[in-house]
């Protein structure tokens, strides 16, 4: 990939994590109280995981981009 086209997928991927952040804390939130213990600890492993593989992925891409920049690729 060439950078802007990792660029792209890093700005991407840094507002799908916003989104899945925003989403989640309107919804359980909201939902919290009514679904259960249970169901409500599932969902918030959910979240984290999915979290957790965007962070991953930004970090990656964002290494890439910084040993491109360091060696002038």
């Amino acid at each position: 990939m060439t950078d802007d086209e990792l660029k792209r997928q890093l700005e991407s991927l840094k507002e799908n994590l916003c989104d899945l952040e925003d989403m989640h804390s309107f919804t359980f939130g909201k939902t919290s109280l009514h679904i259960g213990a249970e169901k409500a600890q599932h969902m918030q492993a959910e979240f984290e995981e999915d979290c957790q593989r965007y962070k991953e992925q930004i970090a990656e891409i964002e290494k890439i981009l910084q040993t491109r920049e360091g060696s002038g690729v």
